[in-house]
């Protein structure tokens, strides 16, 4: 197998960081003021000039490492004003910005870990040269409190194995949901939002209720077509809330506004679902492992609502004995529907495999690998969570695969492979 693992490895790094809300008790008890109130009024008996004097030493610690940082500030008094029972009472700006600062804190979101990458083409293809593509990656960060959240880089991949990622820009900025408090989130579909000035591979999206309060875990993103011929970006992740998980979507048409949508079904209470990239026979379809050890292909007429589906792959090979699963959405080819797989085996070793299932009928498969096209070695060994390679989602490019992937839990990798070997490996 002719695979071209490239040079570049993207790793954790504690220096990206952005602001966050900071939550503090806001009820008092037996006639004790709270916390909140406490610091409120603090800051309220502060002359302006104190108050002045004690945001300059904020913006002089915090002002250069984060974008448009007053306006953080004001936009989280915003949010917590109802809350505050200030009676009416009027607060100049410097105060409010004072009071912003003490509801926010700084939060590091990939210091542990960047890893289960998935890749589709980027929206934007203006001024590509004959042979590259330009591409959009979507990545798990994981920062304090192993709490995972989404976030994106940009980049230019040839039909000669090159690649050359974007730039990260020097202030990362977390997406708002407009309107809605952080205290008071809705558990339903929530739409958040790309700041006007924020470049992609500097937004990261954040947990936001209470179902996601720990996590939005492994997103793979899909270019879908719809029935009208229109098009959007959908992915699938986990969100998890510390003790049970839930399967939601992520839609956008422009990667401004993100909808994280909650999905309902027996389905949708299992992680690891991947969305074909067009309907089948008017129907969505999606790859999942509704028993936690096998692949199903799962079958609806509402993108939101999935129910069990028909197993369509069971271990098989020592590679993979454990347990299989997906590793992103189906690639359409010519010859069929290309699933790339994870298997697991012995000392819970990952290794990536791959499957071919008929184009008509994808219950159906007609090729597989007997042996991985990738497997935990050498380097790819080493991490948090050793002996693992996993990937969200590969692209098709020309006449072959690039495939991000995950590397022991920690860092993220890259290669290239030729279709046609792989096809010839099944």
């Amino acid at each position: 197998m002719n695979l071209v693992n490239h040079e570049l490895r993207l790793h954790a790094d504690p220096s990206r960081v952005v602001v966050r809300p900071f939550h503090i008790a806001w009820g008092g008890s037996g006639g004790t003021p709270s916390r909140t109130e406490r610091l409120v009024a603090e800051v309220l008996k502060m002359t302006p000039a104190e108050a002045r004097e004690q945001l300059e030493v904020v913006l002089k610690d915090f002002e250069a490492r984060h974008w448009q940082t007053r306006r953080v500030f004001m936009t989280r008094y915003d949010e917590i004003e109802e809350l505050l029972n200030l009676n009416g009472e009027e607060i100049g700006d410097e105060k409010r910005q004072l009071i912003g600062a003490y509801f926010c804190h700084e939060y590091s979101y990939a210091a542990a870990a960047l890893m289960n990458p998935s890749a589709v083409p980027h929206f934007d293809q203006s001024g590509m040269p004959p042979g590259s593509l330009r591409i959009l990656m979507s990545m798990r960060a994981v920062g304090e409190g192993h709490i995972s959240s989404v976030a994106f880089r940009e980049g230019i991949i040839t039909d000669g194995n090159q690649m050359k990622l974007a730039p990260e820009p020097p202030f990362a900025t977390a997406t708002d949901a407009v309107g809605t408090d952080y205290e008071t989130m809705p558990e339903g579909p929530i739409t958040v939002y790309r700041h006007r000035d924020s470049t992609l591979s500097g937004t990261v999206i954040f947990p936001m209720t209470g179902a996601q309060s720990k996590g939005l875990e492994d997103l793979r993103i899909v270019h879908f077509q719809h029935d009208d011929g229109s098009w959007e970006w959908i992915g699938t992740y986990t969100a998890y809330n510390g003790s049970q998980i839930q399967s939601e979507l992520m839609r956008t048409r422009d990667f401004r506004a993100f909808d994280l949508v909650p999905m309902t079904g027996n389905a949708s209470r299992n992680k690891g679902m991947a969305l074909f990239p067009r309907t089948i026979d008017g129907q969505y379809m999606m790859i999942g492992r509704s028993d936690g050890e096998n692949l199903f292909l799962l079958k609806s007429d509402d993108l939101t609502h999935w129910d069990d589906g028909a197993k369509i792959l069971t271990p098989e090979y020592p590679w993979e004995l454990v347990q299989i699963g997906n590793c992103g959405p189906p690639i359409e080819l010519d010859e069929g529907w290309l699933l790339l797989t994870h298997g697991v085996g012995a000392m819970r070793k990952y290794s990536i495999g791959a499957v071919l299932l008929d184009k008509r009928d994808p219950a159906r498969v007609i090729g597989r690998m007997q042996q991985p096209l990738l497997s935990a070695k050498d380097q790819d060994r080493e991490g948090y969570v050793p002996n693992v390679v996993y990937s969200c989602g590969a692209i098709r490019h020309g006449d072959r695969l690039f495939l991000p992937y995950g590397i022991a839990d920690s860092s993220i990798g890259f290669a290239f492979v030729p279709i046609a070997d792989l096809l010839a490996a099944m």
